[in-house]
């Protein structure tokens, strides 16, 4: 597993959100939706994020929290697709299925630590507003001890449904950075998808 650590980073913070929110979006014009849908699917992730860390359950309790709201708001067949990267090329569809249900546990008990780690914080949504293809939702994070900063949620209908695809943090590309991760666990893994698959699991 590459190195990862322990304290809480702004940059930690955004890819906990992000966790495998990351997929490359297609160059198709949004059409049905719209900057305040876009804005209000944002809101509703925003709000069941705040009312997790602020719970007070266990950790096995906010994994499982944290794991209903990646897989209601995000894409997550698509965005795990995109974190196997190239290799999902030559995946069968059976490996495919095994690595996205392998991979949206092992972002919620990835994230959900450090979650725990921020109990008292919070995120505001702010500003929405149409980028090219999909539409940009604006939002303020507060830490405990530290300054807010600036996360952007981009958000797009291409799936069929009304999705976030990707989170930049202070100009930070989750995307890049959830690939470049499971590329090195598929790398310490001898480019072996079964072994990945459960060394994800472990994790």
């Amino acid at each position: 597993m590459p190195n990862d650590p322990l304290s809480l980073t702004r940059r930690a913070f955004g890819a906990g959100l992000a966790a495998g929110a990351g997929y490359l979006a297609l160059a198709l014009p949004v059409r049905a939706l719209t900057v305040d849908q876009a804005r209000a699917l944002v809101d509703k992730a925003v709000a069941e994020v705040n009312a997790t860390i602020s719970s007070g359950k266990s950790e096995q309790g906010m994994f499982k929290d944290f794991e209903r709201i990646f897989s209601r708001y995000s894409d997550v067949p698509t965005i795990a697709r995109s974190a196997l990267g190239v290799a999902a090329r030559s995946a069968s569809k059976s490996q495919l299925s095994a690595f996205t249900k392998a991979y949206q546990g092992y972002v919620s008990r990835k994230y959900g630590r450090r979650f725990r780690e921020f109990i008292g914080g919070r995120i505001e949504v702010t500003d929405a507003r149409p980028i090219k293809s999909y539409f940009e939702v604006v939002s303020v994070a507060y830490l405990q001890g530290e300054s807010p900063f600036d996360l952007r949620w981009h958000v797009s209908d291409k799936s069929g449904k009304q999705l976030f695809f990707n989170i930049i943090i202070e100009g930070v590309n989750m995307l890049a950075s959830e690939r470049t991760e499971v590329g090195a666990l598929l790398d310490k893994n001898g480019g072996n998808i079964d072994a990945l698959i459960e060394d994800l699991k472990r994790i």
